[in-house]
């Protein structure tokens, strides 16, 4: 859930940086330049994952948002300088990662803005605008990236669009309609391409819409297949809703997917059921809160895995897991890895026919809700005083925010670790009314100002980035953060670095993947929410990272700043910094 609104829009600049000095060069009004080449994106680079370019949000298909990158390492990064940065002229929160395809870099921001760069200098080639109809609002603005394939880029569009554009100009190829956004549907996913098919889902959990995953022909824009991720009467999962109720169940899809070559599957997670609170609509409510599988040609569901039923917290499980081979407790397992929002981690089994198995779960978090979790099959049981209900409040942990919101944890396969950006001794209370169902506005059973948050008291750390050996099952380290709290992507290079930001204080990160010491750190203009990437051009490795403070990390700020006394206002502005090492 996102619930702070709105952008504004200021003068476009751009700095360069002379690296290593830090010297300002010059500031003033970007003017584009042609684009003399670019290189199609195939299936065969996508599925290669070409360590010199960063061709998706997570870097990979599996999601890893890891680099087999190691010019910048552990020896070196204390070296590493900006070398060109580039304001996007937006504010709000920044939540995409910079694209990069043979030196062309491809960044959206909040308002269905894309914008095309030269990845070398920051010199822009081409900027992408889109026009909202009149009276147009949504919930969210921002944007989590593009999608490359052949030679046009996607946006998904706040106005439920799915454009595609020619990646050298920036012209408009074609545009398909996916939702309709007077009834609540918006979208602010980046696109999944997979063989020619470009896949998006909706947001809108709170409006009450029915989610679902369409499909679309990367050359004409014509809908392939749609999968709805609530099942009508007659479907597999429809006994788990009571009459009418699936019609505005909510199970939004809203975080980009992963794709498995193996299995061929491709993997989403789903939101929140709506209205929030499970008394009003019984059931364990298929396939809210829950990771799908579906077969990327057909959109046929292969498989789920359900994280708790009957939500009632606003636990969205919206990240799609990492796909990954690992060894847990001496067994090889082809599986997911999954951080989620209730406050678990997941260890599960990718089998080969696409259905996922239970493997096994642990808190990493506070989190007072479970009273425990079946060994074979990973269902919760709940403490009942922990679960709100219409007329009936509860208070739980952690709060709706979750052990882990939206931000992408990252996976070392070198070393075998996880890396999570997660939030610690923060819980909520909710307590349900009977709403009104109109289409296109707000319909969770509560009222924003009702919505209770507080901290655990004599806490002394909020946010975190926790490192975990999946092998083992245990943490290894642990990076506190006492005055703010962790609203930052991952990126873990071979070069055994983890890279963030995520904090109030406008920090951008360098930890060693190996002992969480903090090796480095930039002061960026603004708070950095968005993921990092990381790239080479002509034998320089660079890291690339967005500021751009707003959304929920901003509204979090302001609900603490009452707790706790913490500064209100963090600095807001989207700017792209991108680094190297000063030699």
């Amino acid at each position: 859930m996102d619930l702070n609104q709105g952008a504004q829009t200021m003068r476009t600049s751009r700095i360069a940086i002379l690296a290593g000095l830090g010297l300002l060069l010059a500031t003033g009004a970007a003017v584009a330049r042609e684009m003399k080449s670019y290189t199609p994106v195939t299936q065969e680079r996508l599925l290669k994952a070409e360590p010199q370019d960063w061709l998706m949000t997570r870097g990979r298909y599996e999601g890893w948002s890891y680099s087999e990158l190691t010019q910048i390492n552990t020896s070196n990064v204390h070296k590493l300088r900006p070398v060109w940065s580039f304001s996007t002229g937006v504010n709000s929160g920044h939540e995409a990662p910079p694209l990069v395809n043979d030196g062309v870099m491809f960044v959206s921001t909040p308002n269905s803005q894309l914008i095309a760069l030269d990845a070398r200098t920051g010199d822009e080639f081409w900027r992408y605008r889109r026009e909202l109809p009149e009276g147009f609002s949504a919930l969210h603005n921002t944007n989590r990236g593009p999608a490359l394939w052949g030679d046009k880029v996607y946006l998904a569009t706040l106005d439920a669009y799915l454009v595609a554009l020619d990646a050298k100009t920036g012209k408009v190829v074609w545009e398909t309609q996916v939702g309709d956004w007077r009834i609540g549907q918006y979208m602010t996913i980046a696109p999944l391409v997979v063989n020619g098919k470009v896949m998006v889902g909706i947001s809108g959990g709170e409006f009450g819409v029915r989610g679902y995953v369409a499909a679309y022909d990367a050359e004409s824009g014509k809908e392939v297949w749609r999968t709805y991720t609530i099942p009508e009467p007659g479907q597999p999962g429809s006994e788990t809703w009571r009459g009418d109720d699936w019609k505005r169940g909510g199970a939004s899809v809203w975080m980009p997917g992963v794709y498995d070559p193996v299995t061929h599957v491709v993997l989403f997670g789903t939101g929140n059921a709506s209205p929030w609170f499970g008394d009003q609509r019984p059931g364990d409510n298929l396939y809210t809160s829950s990771t799908i599988a579906l077969d990327p040609d057909t959109g046929k569901l292969k498989g789920y895995f359900q994280y708790h039923w009957n939500d009632s917290w606003d636990w969205d499980e919206m990240n799609a897991p990492i796909v990954a081979d690992y060894q847990y407790k001496g067994r090889k397992i082809h599986g997911l890895i999954k951080t989620a929002r209730n406050g678990y981690l997941y260890w599960l089994e990718l089998n080969k026919d696409g259905s996922i198995s239970f493997v096994d779960a642990k808190p990493y978090v506070q989190q007072n809700v479970f009273k425990s979790i079946d060994p074979k099959t990973g269902r919760p049981e709940y403490y009942p005083d922990r679960v709100p209900g219409t007329g009936k409040r509860a208070e739980f942990c952690p709060s709706l925010w979750g052990g882990k919101d939206w931000p992408f944890d990252a996976w070392h396969p070198g070393l075998g670790r996880l890396y999570i950006p997660a939030n610690d001794n923060h819980c909520g209370s909710l307590e349900g009314k009977i709403q009104e169902y109109v289409p296109g506005q707000w319909w969770t059973g509560v009222d924003i100002p009702d919505i209770g948050f507080h901290v655990v008291k004599g806490a002394k750390s909020f946010g975190e980035i926790q490192a975990w050996d999946i092998a083992t099952g245990e943490k290894v380290w642990t990076e506190l953060y006492p005055h703010s709290m962790n609203w930052g992507s991952i990126l873990v290079t071979a070069g055994n670095l983890v890279f963030a930001g995520g904090t109030n204080d406008r920090a951008f990160r360098a930890y060693d993947a190996r002992t969480g010491e903090q090796l480095w750190s930039f002061k960026a203009n603004s708070g950095i929410i968005a993921p990092p990437s990381t790239y080479m051009i002509d034998g320089v490795q660079y890291v690339s990272v967005v500021a751009g403070w707003g959304v929920d990390p901003q509204f979090q700020q302001g609900l603490l700043s009452n707790l706790l006394g913490w500064d209100k206002s963090v600095p807001e502005g989207g700017v792209v910094w991108t680094f190297a090492l000063a030699d």
